[in-house]
């Protein structure tokens, strides 16, 4: 029988080509060793292994013959056809790259990196350094009153009374706070005397003070008996009245004792 190499159906001796698929079947000769039909073109014998190359031996094979009644009919398997040698393959190297990752980025190696630069010392601030570091600011002088200057910048501008009656000028004392005006007495002597003016008889001995805060300066009645006037208008007890050049003082009713107070 001839197997078939496509579809592996079972052709009788001597068939040239398959009777289920027409495939053209192999020739076949028979074994020198054990007379099996095999393939003209196989090297070794499908049923005893022969080597069917010439110049091979016969292998001593002992063959035990089989019992009539266990003998079924003969199957021939076509020989299996030795493979081709193969050339060796030469090996490809595969450089693998190493994986980065999927969010890993790369860092130029050109760009430095800079350094953070190192804190600072902490200093601890004592309370005796607070207390230099508050008293070595430069003190305001712009706010604060200089001392013995606004007193007295009244008198260095030279004010005076100007008696009208007689048109004599009377300067202010420049070293006063506080200037009495009045008439010669043992309890508070006056600092501006008007008993030699006429009419002086209407004035009291402590008749009227002039007090000088800063650059204002202000006139008072401190008990006099005929009364203090400031431009025709009487200045009751315990008030006082900021004078501005100009202004008419009268000591006493009728205006007999006048006075004008000019800054110059």
């Amino acid at each position: 029988m001839i197997v078939c190499p496509n579809c592996n159906h079972q052709n009788p001796d001597g068939a040239s080509q398959c009777e289920a698929c027409y495939t053209p079947l192999p020739l076949t000769a028979s074994c020198s060793n054990c007379g099996a039909a095999v393939q003209t073109d196989a090297a070794f014998c499908g049923q005893c292994g022969f080597n069917l190359r010439p110049g091979s031996t016969i292998p001593e094979v002992e063959v035990t013959a089989p019992s009539v009644s266990t003998v079924g009919p003969t199957v021939v398997s076509p020989p299996t056809p030795e493979p081709a040698p193969t050339e060796p393959m030469m090996a490809l190297e595969t450089v693998v790259a190493p994986s980065q990752g999927p969010n890993l980025e790369k860092t130029p190696a050109s760009i430095p990196t800079i350094p953070e630069p190192p804190p600072l010392p902490l200093v601890p601030v004592t309370t005796e350094s607070a207390a230099t570091a508050v008293n070595t600011s430069p003190p305001d002088t712009a706010s604060q009153p200089v001392a013995g200057v606004a007193k007295t910048q009244l008198q260095q501008q030279s004010a005076r009374l100007i008696h009208v009656q007689t048109n004599t000028p009377m300067e202010l004392p420049h070293n006063l706070s506080v200037i009495h005006i009045g008439k010669p007495n043992d309890l508070v002597p006056p600092d501006i005397d008007v008993s030699g003016f006429a009419n002086s008889e209407i004035v009291s001995r402590v008749h009227a003070n002039l007090r000088v805060e800063g650059d204002a300066c202000y006139l008072e009645d401190v008990g006099s008996s005929n009364g203090t006037y400031v431009n025709n208008t009487p200045l009751p007890k315990g008030n006082r009245h900021r004078l501005r050049p100009g202004d008419r003082i009268s000591l006493g009713k009728g205006d007999l004792v006048t006075f004008l107070f000019q800054i110059s």
